[in-house]
């Protein structure tokens, strides 16, 4: 036989004057906490009151109901509804909506006013954002949710700072899966995918502290503070387009600047005007860089400056200074603390006289004509003028006896002494020269910038990674080559695999990378293996076991693809993370041959010249370099005269569909192999434009029927 369920009985609701209750002495509440009385009456008249009283009927001697009722439970709601009606704002029989609890059911009322306060439980701070949200999207100003919670503005930006965090993050922080603390350390970074990407690296790891996750969502970041980001000011950064990656939970200095690339020329331009500024004062060269190499100055002769002598109107001020100086010193000598004001105003006269007492120096002006000047940011980031150096080589012969002067500097037609040349000084910036007008002018064969080279290599490195996913049995044979050489030759270079396979992140790269076909071809395949890659380890694992070979090798060469690195970086052994001039030799030896062995063509690839990704960069020789050789000499010739805005687009016209490659992307000459660079001759012309074309009908200017005889003429 079935036991009957007892059933539960819950108490009445009714609402009750105002004036007749009463604060319980039962109530166990005694501490302060959470919302003042006066927030809490704010919000009842703002939205009502949200949660009932309990209460109980106050009993006579005889248990015989007074017409009153004590509030064991809701003592500060009570108290908020008795500010409201002292201020006139409720009537004092105003009904209150309460539940009434028996008076004969056993239960103390301390137990009941226990209970309601230590089973309230606040809301999760998940919740409280989502709130947020919601209210904001609905029109409401962040500024009016502050004020409609009795919060502080910052609170509200705060939560609503968790929208920057990745849902499926969201969903393991509702879950208890990670601390607040975490959560909140991911909003530094807006990369949903990078933000996924760091907590699957840290999830079982003992480091996933904040300022950890932090750390490697902001590796490939400058920090605010960074002598780069001072010396150029975040301000004139972002003024650029540079974005701030900014944490409001956190002392952040500032934040983190996101683009390197933009902060890099930022720099270079303003040394570069700084450098233009200090070359007009007449000195032989001025080499600027963010930092000037220890022991750089030595073999160098430095030259002595006379400081100039103080004005009259300087001395009376440094007087006054100092006077004031003694002044305020023997005025606050006994003080056991100085004043604000008087503290600052001391170190304001000490920095005016400092200033003072560094009297500018004058150099010989025949000195200054062979000396030059360093330029630098000092790890405050301001600016660090070092001045009056003389190299070896401009060192002057030893004059010529009795005041002859040198025969080189003697006309040999008149007999004078020729006038000197005015001296233009070599101006450097991170050991590359700056280039003037006069100089995009010149029509000679230079150098190709250092960073276009590591643009050109990061192109072909991509397209290496690309060209290696799709070659499983190259792929092998390179893993197990440098997984042998780690074996058995322990001091070998590491090459152009990193074996760990460790994913080489190409920042601060051409924004054309990303829609290239090589980057699509990696991003889809990506994406189609990570549909099936278990995310559990043994379940990786026993997945791993049961593919067929085929896919086994399939995969394989993708993830060693990730780890190609064919970048051409500056030698610097010395530096932590350097590479020596043998070690860069190798990685890109190894890149030609890897080149080879997966038939890689950086024509078929996607690449080809244009003003963005090279002609406009370079030299006007090298623009006639590379239509020469890919256009032909005619082409080349026609081309000639123009500027070099013009020819760079004329150019990118004329080798649009040539194949032509600049010298990084091209084989070593030690390395054969068919995608060789071809270089055109002259019968390969292509077609030029009318008004470049010599389509004259003066037959002064028509082409002869004899090859051998032909002339070109260019267009004026």
């Amino acid at each position: 036989m079935a036991t009957a369920v007892q059933k539960i009985t819950l108490s009445s609701s009714r609402d009750i004057p105002f004036n007749k209750l009463v604060l319980s002495q039962s109530n166990v509440r005694r501490v302060k906490a959470g919302v003042s009385i006066e927030d809490l009456a704010a919000s009842i008249a703002r939205r009502g009151l949200i949660q009932s009283l309990h209460v109980r009927a106050v009993l006579d001697g005889e248990g015989q109901e007074t017409g009153m009722f004590e509030v064991p439970a809701g003592g500060r709601r009570y108290r908020a509804l008795e500010m409201l009606v002292k201020q006139k704002r409720l009537n004092k029989t105003a009904p209150v909506p309460c539940v009434v609890g028996t008076t004969d059911s056993g239960i103390l009322m301390e137990e009941i006013s226990l209970a309601e306060n230590d089973e309230r439980v606040p809301a999760h701070p998940l919740d409280q954002y989502r709130a947020f949200q919601s209210m904001r999207d609905k029109g409401m100003a962040e500024e009016d949710i502050a004020a409609a919670f009795f919060v502080d503005v910052n609170v509200v930006k705060q939560r609503l700072r968790l929208a920057s965090v990745s849902p499926a993050l969201l969903d393991i922080y509702a879950e208890d899966g990670m601390e607040l603390k975490h959560l909140m350390a991911f909003t530094v970074s807006q990369d949903h995918a990078r933000q996924e990407q760091v907590w699957d690296t840290i999830r079982n790891s003992w480091q996933k502290e904040p300022y950890h996750i932090r750390r490697m969502l902001t590796e490939t970041t400058v920090r605010a503070s960074d002598k780069r980001a001072v010396f150029v000011g975040v301000d004139a950064y972002e003024a650029a387009g540079g974005i701030v990656m900014r944490d409001l939970f956190e002392s952040d200095d500032g934040g983190w600047l996101q683009d390197i690339g933009l902060l890099d020329r930022l720099v270079s331009a303003k040394l570069t005007t700084i450098a233009d500024e200090i070359a007009t004062h007449g000195w032989k060269w001025v080499e600027a860089g963010v930092s000037i190499p220890y022991g750089v100055t030595h073999g160098l002769r430095a030259i002595k400056g006379v400081p100039l002598d103080i004005t009259a109107q300087e001395q009376a001020t440094r007087d006054a200074l100092q006077e004031e100086l003694d002044r305020l010193t023997a005025e606050y000598e006994d003080a056991d603390e100085l004043p604000d004001e008087i503290d600052q105003r001391l170190g304001e006269i000490e920095v005016a006289i400092d200033a003072l007492d560094q009297r500018p120096v004058r150099y010989d002006p025949d000195e200054i004509a062979i000396a030059g000047v360093f330029v630098s940011i000092d790890s405050d980031g301001s600016l660090c003028i070092d001045r009056g150096y003389v190299r070896p080589e401009d060192e002057r012969p030893v004059e010529a006896a009795d005041g002859d002067a040198p025969e080189e500097e003697v006309d040999p037609e008149t007999g004078e002494v020729r006038s000197p040349a005015v001296q233009r000084a070599v101006i450097t910036i991170g050991g590359e020269p700056v280039r003037t007008e006069e100089d995009e002018e010149d029509d000679g064969l230079k150098p190709l910038p250092e960073r276009l080279i590591i643009e050109l290599t990061a192109h072909r490195t991509l397209a290496l990674r690309d060209a290696l996913a799709t070659n499983p049995q190259v792929a092998l044979t390179m893993l197990l080559h440098k997984l042998a050489s780690d074996t058995f030759r322990h001091t070998a270079p590491t090459g152009c695999l990193e074996a760990s396979v460790r994913h080489l992140y190409l920042s601060g790269q051409p924004e054309e990378m990303k829609a290239s076909a090589a980057a699509q071809s990696e991003n889809d395949r990506h994406d189609r293996w990570g549909d099936h890659v278990p995310a559990d380890d043994q379940a990786l694992w026993d997945w791993l076991e049961q593919l067929d070979d085929g896919t086994r090798l399939d995969l394989l060469a993708h993830c060693v693809s990730f780890g190609i690195n064919a970048l051409f970086e500056r030698p610097n052994p010395h530096a932590a993370s350097g590479i020596s001039r043998h070690g860069l030799d190798v990685r890109l030896a190894q890149a030609d041959r890897l080149a080879v062995a997966t038939g890689l063509d950086m024509v078929a690839a996607g690449w080809k010249p244009t003003v963005g990704n090279y002609l406009g960069r370079v030299t006007k020789g090298r623009i006639l370099e590379a239509v020469r050789e890919g256009a032909g000499e005619r082409a080349a010739q026609l081309i000639g005269h123009l500027k070099k805005g013009d020819m760079a687009k004329e150019a990118e016209r004329l080798l649009a569909d040539t194949g032509w490659l600049p010298e990084p992307l091209r084989m070593s000459d030690g390395v054969a192999g068919d995608d060789a660079q071809p270089v055109s001759q002259d019968g390969g012309d292509a077609d030029l434009p009318a008004f470049l074309a010599d389509d004259s009908e003066d037959d002064e200017l028509s082409e002869p029927e004899d090859e051998e005889h032909v002339a070109l003429v260019a267009a004026e």
